[in-house]
């Protein structure tokens, strides 16, 4: 029969069939459909196929983070010990359609699961970060109908997948909502090249120890890399790699050091790591770069001990300054004042007052 009926109440719960094998096959009512003896029922001399294909998907994707902490366990779905050593979860990444979907089944699932002592946790998630959405380059979000859909595959295709993850990364906040530009993924080309290069002159590269400059740029960006990735600011993190990757393709009086050139290797692993394992080999390493350990970088080196310093004339710049970031308020002065820039809007004038902050401004009032 075709009109569909309610099960009656007597048989409740319905019990399974035995199964010798629980594969999907090529019926999309499941695996159940395969079982006709039971499926099919005769009511009142009409017969009746019961439904199958009963089960959402929620019921796997709700819980499966608890089977990956025990994955070859063959006597429970998870152990105890497992869920106490792994759960929770530190960190769930999703847009804002999972909040009020796999988010929200989740937690109800992992809550059942608690109170029925089968996980410790209350919560099955520490921390929630909403991805941002990736707009077409119309701005407006990506549909077949607009005509707007960017084809991974086609991006991929023209310009490698690490220039893919590079640019989805670099576009900006991972947490802020932005419209693809398949025009500037070019950027990020030229940047995957200079690394490329700089590895590609593995015999040209110098062993020496490195200039005071050269030193301060990387041990800065080994840190703010570092902080970064841990921050999930990857747009930040892939700028910081760029500047520094500048800084060694124009070094011009010496070959670019080769422990730096290591080290940018390393930390432009996890943004695109097929380049990355090339560039390990050509560097001269065995094994795969993943199973080196991340870099680490000196504090001192990431103190600037000069700085850069705006000289202000009745507070408006006239020019810049260089010196100690320690530097008393007698040294700023002269330094400031000896400036051309500075001397012609001092020049008849009496200084009133220096308003002086250390590494920071020097404002010179004169009238």
């Amino acid at each position: 029969c075709e009109e569909p009926i309610a099960g009656a109440e007597e048989p409740l719960p319905l019990k399974l069939p035995h199964m010798d094998n629980y594969e999907p096959g090529t019926d999309p009512q499941g695996c159940l459909a395969r079982a006709t003896d039971w499926r099919y029922f005769e009511k009142d001399g009409a017969w009746f196929a019961r439904e199958t294909n009963t089960m959402p998907q929620w019921a796997g994707s709700c819980w499966y983070f608890l089977r990956y902490i025990d994955p070859d366990n063959q006597d429970a779905a998870w152990s105890l010990e497992a869920d106490k050593s792994w759960m929770p979860v530190d960190l769930y990444v999703g847009g804002q359609e999972h909040a009020v979907l796999h988010l929200l089944y989740a937690r109800f699932w992992h809550k059942v699961l608690h109170q029925l002592g089968l996980t410790a946790a209350p919560e099955p998630f520490q921390k929630l970060v909403h991805q941002g959405m990736i707009l077409g380059a119309d701005g407006e979000k990506m549909s077949k109908s607009r005509g707007n859909v960017v084809n991974p595959d086609d991006v991929v295709k023209e310009y490698g997948a690490d220039a893919l993850r590079l640019y989805e990364m670099f576009m900006g906040p991972l947490e802020a909502t932005k419209p693809w530009q398949t025009s500037q993924v070019t950027g990020v080309v030229r940047f995957r090249n200079k690394v490329f290069n700089l590895a590609s002159m593995r015999y040209d590269l110098s062993d020496e120890s490195m200039d005071d400059e050269t030193a301060r740029i990387l041990h800065k960006t080994m840190k703010k890399v570092t902080e970064d990735v841990e921050n999930l600011a990857f747009n930040t993190a892939i700028s910081a790699l760029m500047v520094l990757v500048n800084h060694l393709s124009g070094l011009k009086t010496r070959a670019p050091p080769r422990e730096a050139v290591e080290k940018v290797v390393l930390m432009i692993s996890p943004f695109a790591p097929h380049v990355a394992e090339e560039c390990w080999q050509i560097l001269g390493h065995e094994g795969s770069i993943a199973r080196e350990s991340w870099v680490t970088w000196d504090e001192k080196l990431c103190i600037d001990s000069v700085v850069k310093l705006g000289v202000q004339v009745n507070g408006k710049v006239r020019g810049t300054i260089e010196l100690a970031k320690d530097a008393d308020e007698t040294e700023a002065q002269e330094l400031g004042l000896a400036l051309e820039s500075v001397q012609k809007f001092v020049e008849g004038k009496t200084i009133k007052k220096v308003i002086y902050v250390p590494g920071r401004i020097l404002n010179i009032v004169a009238k």
